[in-house]
């Protein structure tokens, strides 16, 4: 609900020329938040309906092994997050770094997620590229659709004509990964699963790379 204040606040309630709203709005159906919800959330960030105002807050840093992080947060209460996010990060052996210390690791992209089950990545792929989408993969039981984010609006509207249902999101993706094993691991995602866990914080990036096997054996191990 947040997302798509802050969405609507920075860039209109124009759902079609907002590609940040598009997603949140996205985002909120498939998880069945009531169209009044979303109308609310929208005007109360285009300004028509009163409320706290919430800020969109960026922090970069580093976290164990030379991982580079990027959270996404949004607070009514700028020093209370900050605060916040610089000790979860301090704990875990981490530094907070400036702002683009980080920031140019990562590049922003629109993902569409479909099920692989009511769809074929053959017909994905079609409607993607036809779209203006850039490749199309296969994670587990699910078909992602992957664009740049200047035609994430254009790729939407294409998948909405041909009426297939997807789950949008605009997404930070890492240039390259850095390997972590054992330790370091462990306190990879430990720091990651704190860092969410905090109320103000809505998404968190890494660029980190753990094998299949090591990732089974931390999890296993909590």
């Amino acid at each position: 609900m947040r997302e798509i204040t802050t969405a609507a606040r920075i860039g209109g309630s124009d759902i079609d020329a907002n590609p940040r709203l598009r997603a949140a709005v996205s985002v909120a159906k498939a998880a069945r938040m009531p169209s009044e919800n979303i109308d609310r959330a929208i005007k109360k960030g285009s300004g028509e309906l009163d409320g706290s105002a919430i800020e969109e807050q960026n922090y970069e840093g580093y976290g164990p092994g030379g991982v580079a992080l990027y959270v996404e947060a949004q607070t009514d209460n700028k020093n209370r997050t900050t605060s916040e996010v610089r000790n979860v990060i301090a704990k875990a052996n981490g530094n907070l770094g400036t702002a683009g210390s980080v920031a140019w690791m990562f590049k922003k992209q629109g993902h569409f997620t479909f099920d692989a089950a009511k769809y074929t990545e053959e017909e994905v792929m079609d409607a993607a590229l036809e779209g203006g989408a850039t490749d199309v993969v296969t994670e587990g039981d699910e078909i992602i659709a992957i664009c740049e984010l200047k035609q994430f609006a254009a790729v939407a509207n294409h998948f909405d004509k041909l009426e297939l249902k997807y789950q949008g999101e605009l997404t930070m993706v890492p240039e390259n990964t850095v390997k972590v094993a054992g330790e370091d691991a462990a306190r990879v995602l430990r720091l990651i699963e704190k860092l969410e866990d905090l109320d103000d914080v809505m998404k968190v990036y890494a660029n980190f790379d753990i094998d299949d096997e090591e990732l089974e054996r931390i999890v296993g191990a909590d």
